[in-house]
């Protein structure tokens, strides 16, 4: 039997360099790379297709009708979707998925895809990360406010992932992860099928011999 992907969903609050870590952490290994919707406007340097798929409310409203998403959710006025069948065939077809997501989203996919793997970036401080969401030099003062005021709230969910990782460098960071990930797969409950596959084979040949 083919052993299935890993789904390894990384959140954290705004800011926290989730981005950066994925990033990393894909030009290391050979993972693929989920790309999410949204109804936000690109920043600069962004690509459709590659950093998100760029669509309008209405397009992303038709695609919530058809159950064309793993999740959805609603942040700062935007939409951000997770498109579900791209996912689900790369799991299939033994590919890990790195899923870069917010939190709400997150916890979306945890209620429908329960066995992923839930990793939480935390920041080495809060004044730390009050000033990269400053150096992003993207956000108005109000926005910064809005986001720096919520990024408290967010981090009381990181009870409800599997893992914490703190981001005192990507490099650390992404050594942190890998080793999640090496750790996930040898989990007894995801590769007893195969455990037991290759105890039947013994037993045959022994009886066969």
């Amino acid at each position: 039997m083919k052993e299935k992907g890993l789904l390894v969903v990384i959140s954290g609050p705004s800011g926290t360099g989730k981005g950066t870590i994925c990033k990393a952490l894909l030009e290391k290994n050979d993972f693929w790379l989920s790309v999410s919707a949204t109804t936000r406007n690109p920043r600069a340097g962004e690509v459709d297709g590659v950093n998100y798929y760029f669509l309008n409310k209405e397009e992303f409203k038709n695609k919530i009708d058809s159950k064309d998403f793993l999740e959805y959710a609603e942040v700062y006025g935007n939409y951000y979707g997770t498109p579900k069948s791209n996912v689900l065939a790369a799991i299939d077809n033994g590919k890990d998925v790195v899923l870069e997501i917010d939190i709400q989203g997150a916890l979306r996919v945890k209620e429908s895809y329960p066995e992923g793997v839930f990793i939480f970036i935390l920041p080495p401080s809060m004044e730390e990360l009050k000033k990269r969401i400053i150096n992003r030099g993207s956000e108005t003062n109000e926005s910064l406010m809005t986001r720096f005021k919520a990024a408290y709230k967010e981090i009381n969910y990181v009870s409800k992932y599997n893992y914490a990782v703190v981001n005192d460098t990507v490099k650390e960071a992404v050594k942190k992860i890998e080793s999640i990930i090496t750790a996930e797969r040898c989990r007894v409950d995801r590769v007893k099928e195969n455990i037991l596959d290759s105890k039947e084979g013994i037993i045959h040949e022994q009886l066969y011999d």
